[in-house]
């Protein structure tokens, strides 16, 4: 085993809850600002840093950046976080859009993706300009998640029904014309795509369940396949445009089927759960790019135990030859609930300060603690086998 991670500057990265969508009953979320990252961020960082992660991912807030109009920019919401993390040494995978985007911009308008362009251009100049480097960064999150979430089941915005494949590729088209333009004027930029990890099975013997089960599975490959021109190849996807993939794996992203509906998340000792390794050999064999997990995490008292299982299955997969760049706490700080603003105890750190710190979940942290290690001696190997 000869390989070792150099996408990121620590194995394991914090992500922090960044959603900006506007809820299908009007009210807009801002998860940073509801933790109140915007305002902590250096200490946030800085005590990730005490736990060996110099690398986050973290939000833009476009809806908060152009809110004034087009070409109106104001980057206060940002500014703060691009500059606590070069005054800690954190790194930055910066999502530009997280689900939302500004309120006088339709999502199905026929130029969404050049004002999504022109966007980004514009904050990887503004990166470039504060830290002199060029971004890395992804662009839209869950291309997918979006499509069924927003245009499939009206969840959250653009809250529309049956129009999932639309939305997707309206998705796919605005991140291919903002990667390509921030790659001409900040040359250097690296752009991740980031999508779910899912895996759908029927009911033992019931063939009605088996086509809607497959229909979901190939539905996964469908962003990833467009941005790289595989499939739609007039949305302009080329090969070039993805530096690493990222996958999102929580506990409940395989599930089983009963007439062609979700049924219940399935069990990890259930016989059809599919080992994560090899959902990560599937995505590495299919693209032959690195791959990340860029979220997972699970609520309460099992936070430590679902670390353990996702880093077991991560060296398994690297072990196997599946190069992993990298394993993402996300959320690493918990937060309100979406739907009710009810805690969603999953992070690394609590929310609430005390005393000025957030307060830690110590049997994760122990847990993260056992799983550097463990990931240190491994890429130690590979070190003396390279020698």
């Amino acid at each position: 085993m000869t390989f070792r991670p150099s996408l990121f500057r620590s194995f394991f990265l914090g992500g922090f809850e960044c959603s900006t969508h506007v809820r299908k009953d009007g009210r807009r979320l801002d998860l940073i600002a509801s933790t109140h990252h915007d305002l902590l961020a250096e200490e946030d960082y800085r005590q990730l840093a005490e736990h060996g992660i110099r690398a986050v991912r973290d939000g833009v807030r476009w809806h908060l950046v152009q809110q004034a109009g087009p070409g109106r920019y104001d980057w206060a919401p940002v500014l703060p976080l691009l500059r606590a993390a070069q005054r800690t040494g954190t790194q930055v995978v910066w999502d530009l859009c997280h689900y939302g985007w500004p309120d006088w911009l339709d999502f199905f308008s026929s130029d969404f993706p050049a004002r999504f362009a022109e966007y980004a251009v514009a904050f990887a100049e503004l990166c470039k300009a504060e830290t002199g480097q060029a971004p890395t960064l992804c662009p839209l999150n869950e291309i997918s998640f979006l499509a069924w979430a927003g245009g499939e089941t009206g969840h959250f915005n653009p809250c529309t029904n049956g129009r999932g494949p639309e939305v997707k590729r309206q998705a796919v088209a605005a991140t291919l014309a903002g990667v390509k333009a921030m790659r001409a004027a900040v040359p250097g930029t690296r752009a991740f795509a980031v999508e779910p990890l899912i895996n759908t099975v029927g009911r033992p013997g019931v063939d009605a369940d088996i086509e809607p089960a497959e229909r979901r599975n190939a539905g996964m490959w469908e962003a990833w396949d467009m941005l790289l021109g595989r499939q739609a190849p007039e949305l302009g996807g080329s090969e070039d445009i993805l530096d690493a993939i990222g996958v999102n794996f929580y506990w409940n992203n395989q599930w089983w089927l009963h007439e062609g509906h979700d049924a219940a998340p399935l069990s990890v000792f259930d016989e059809r759960w599919v080992p994560l390794r090899d959902l990560l050999a599937r995505v590495h064999s299919r693209y032959g790019r690195p791959v990340f997990v860029a979220e997972s995490s699970i609520e309460g008292d099992r936070r430590a135990l679902w670390l353990r299982y996702v880093a077991d299955e991560v060296m398994g997969a690297i072990r196997a030859g599946t190069p992993v760049e990298g394993i993402c706490l996300y959320p690493v700080l918990s937060h309100p609930g979406w739907d009710n603003d009810r805690y969603c105890p999953n992070g690394l750190l609590e929310m609430d300060p005390k005393h000025g710190r957030r307060p830690v979940h110590a049997p994760l942290a122990q847990e993260l603690r056992r799983q550097q290690a463990v990931f240190a001696g491994l890429f130690a190997e590979g070190a003396e086998a390279a020698a």
